[in-house]
């Protein structure tokens, strides 16, 4: 599993998400980049920024 932090790309922002796929993840990143934070354009540096700060997520629930 995959898990991104908005707060690690944008301060304050407390939204994250989890996938099994890194692609997913970062579609999921962009769509809230561009509907909570008004981002238009999404630049290949920005979805940069997004895979480097997506980990590995062990905290998974049963």
């Amino acid at each position: 599993m995959k898990r991104f932090e908005c707060g690690t790309l944008v301060p304050g922002c407390d939204w994250h998400t989890r996938a099994e796929e890194e692609a997913e993840v970062v579609r999921r990143a962009v769509e809230h980049l561009k509907v909570t934070h008004g981002e238009e354009i999404i630049r290949p540096s920005m979805v940069d920024h997004i895979k480097e700060r997506i980990r590995n997520d062990q905290s998974q629930t049963a």
